[in-house]
């Protein structure tokens, strides 16, 4: 665990306002010692703020990439899935990271609204023992499908098998994510962090997470799109897009943040897949 260190209220918030606008943890701790931090207090302080695990911000921290099943990367501009076409206007390759225009027809996006409405309760987190926690890092309120749960589930579950070549038992429940003005989900990473107590746990139930998708379900007025501070990007919130990124385990690159809602609200819905089957524990 992170050594516990006295960080000021003005330190904390120029952090996290220097990631928000984008600049990477690098950029972070070099104006840090700039200003006559000691570099090695600095990953602590920078690590204790943004929840982070350490080894990430040592840049000699080799990538321990998982040995299950890897993930296939669109490559091309255009893409059509069983009939379902998908632009994708902007690739990067490390991390490997693709936006996905159209993934989602507004009418998909409105049907998940509407049967994710009634069942929201606070988004949680995962703590460092594999339970779930309410966090103050994670703002919004959310609910998971059951793996394939309904027609429309199996239906965007089998899309994005078919696009990214990785079965669709790969993945984890479907979780819909609502925001409101202010709500945010601050830096973060989705790996799970090998040297925390409840990695064993977790990763019982399908191995270590290998790639991410978010789907905007909504187009917010204002804010709410989706910040990878390491590499300058932020991707914008659009109606039936999403953002694909993949990452090995330690990967630093993938930090990234799910920017404050400024105006309106955000709707979205997060799939992660595992480099195993995925066994979705009963819920209480």
């Amino acid at each position: 665990m992170h050594p516990r260190i006295t960080i000021s209220p003005e330190l904390r918030e120029w952090i996290l306002a220097t990631t928000r606008a984008g600049h990477g943890v690098p950029d972070v701790l070099r104006l840090m010692k700039e200003n006559g931090y000691d570099p090695r207090q600095s990953r602590s302080i920078v690590a204790e703020v943004l929840k982070l695990p350490l080894a990430a911000l040592h840049a000699s921290t080799g990538k321990v990439a998982p040995q299950g099943l890897r993930t296939t990367h669109p490559q091309a501009p255009q893409v059509t899935v069983d009939g379902h076409t998908i632009e994708i206007p902007i690739s990067v390759e490390a991390p490997a990271l693709r936006v996905l225009e159209g993934l989602l027809t507004a009418q998909e996006c409105a049907e998940l609204i509407r049967l994710a409405q009634p069942r929201l309760q606070r988004a949680l987190t995962v703590d460092t023992d594999g339970r779930n926690q309410v966090d103050d890092r994670r703002t919004s309120e959310g609910m998971f499908f059951e793996l394939n749960e309904l027609p429309l589930i199996g239906r965007i579950e089998h899309r994005l098998a078919s696009l990214l070549g990785i079965p669709a038992n790969h993945g984890e429940g479907l979780q819909i994510l609502h925001y409101l003005p202010g709500q945010a989900y601050e830096p973060h990473f989705d790996w799970f962090d090998p040297q925390q107590p409840g990695f064993g746990k977790i990763t019982a139930v399908g191995g270590q997470r290998i790639a991410s998708v978010v789907m905007y379900l909504n187009t917010p007025e204002q804010g709410g799109g989706t910040a990878f501070p390491e590499i300058g990007l932020t991707v914008t919130a659009r109606r039936g897009a999403a953002v694909y990124f993949a990452y090995e385990t330690g990967d630093p690159s993938s930090l990234h943040a799910g920017l404050p809602v400024l105006r309106g609200e955000k709707w979205i819905a997060t799939k992660w897949l595992r480099e195993r089957p995925y066994r979705q524990p009963k819920q209480s």
